[in-house]
């Protein structure tokens, strides 16, 4: 659980530290880099993400494992999940920002744990008890009060809408595959996480990008001073990965899912320390609700209770 907490915590980081490399000149200096920011950043970010993993694997002599981990039948798997949660999953989300705005993107796609929860249920065996249930609706709408910033419904609501149930799926989809993938012995959270973080950037590269004829913008992005930022946050999110994965692998993806979603209410914490902004009073109460409405969604009060038996 503790690590759970902390995958939100790192995506906390690395979403405010990505925010202020998404302020400077490359991506805002003319309106082709504005609509193409999210995308090459992503591309940039997971891009560096596997760079870090493979110093990772590198320190840790994992490569053969990674290797024999890709062969096989779940490793496979991981990169089925690792399409549906990276190109698919963060497309969806981006264009759902485009057609109906920031903020009721974030309202849709802040469910992806429910429906990550109901597919666990499904497919995997998970199961979770009324409790936790509670927790995980709390959790979601604690989520959603963050999220919400009033404004008009965007361009397009309803493709904007469409956009942002393939962004949950997508979501959704990721964990569960890869909760099963990470099944196999030969598989472990470190080999899935270098996986996935490859497999996206690949295919960012050789598609998405040449697709949006991205490329001209991604190498001046990438000769800038924005690099480094980016850099800085792919560390964190590379931490934060780690993270979700192993709760993913110790606790399911349906328990893990609703500690990760956390990340919403720890960026209050790193958007004062980096952006010195004072959150105000009830985007507090409602961080402290998130936070604790998720802990009830992943324990096991059976296990708490054992414990403090012994």
């Amino acid at each position: 659980m503790i690590t759970g907490l902390m995958a939100g915590v790192f995506w906390a980081a690395d979403t405010v530290i990505l925010g202020i490399a998404l302020a400077m000149t490359p991506f805002v200096s003319t309106e082709e880099a504005v609509f193409l920011a999210p995308f090459i950043s992503t591309f940039l970010h997971d891009f560096c993400s596997a760079l870090w993993m493979l110093l990772y694997t590198g320190v840790r002599k994992q490569f053969r494992g990674v290797i024999r981990a890709l062969k096989t039948r779940s490793g496979k798997f991981i990169v089925l999940g690792a399409l549906l949660g990276g190109p698919v999953g963060m497309s969806g989300y981006v264009a759902a920002i485009y057609y109906m705005g920031a903020g009721y993107t974030s309202i849709v796609s802040s469910i992806f744990p429910a429906l990550g929860a109901l597919l666990s249920s499904i497919f995997l065996k998970e199961k979770m008890r009324g409790y936790q249930i509670a927790g995980l609706v709390v959790s979601l709408l604690g989520v959603i009060a963050l999220g919400y910033t009033p404004g008009e419904a965007g361009k397009n609501y309803l493709l904007g809408f469409l956009c942002a149930a393939v962004c949950v799926f997508g979501w959704a989809l990721e964990a569960v595959i890869c909760a099963y993938g990470m099944r196999d012995p030969e598989v472990t959270n470190e080999h899935a996480l270098m996986i996935r973080q490859a497999t996206s950037a690949v295919f960012y590269g050789i598609v998405i990008l040449p697709l949006l004829k991205g490329w001209g913008i991604t190498v001046s992005a990438a000769a800038s001073s924005a690099l480094p930022v980016i850099l800085a946050a792919a560390f964190f999110g590379t931490a934060s990965y780690l993270c979700y994965y192993l709760a993913i692998h110790c606790l399911g993806a349906s328990k893990a899912m609703p500690l990760d979603v956390t990340y919403s209410a720890w960026a209050l914490v790193f958007g004062a320390v980096f952006l010195h902004t004072v959150p105000d009073w009830t985007s507090v109460v409602f961080g402290i609700i998130t936070v604790c409405g998720s802990i009830v969604a992943a324990c096991d009060m059976k296990e708490v209770l054992r414990v403090r038996k012994k």
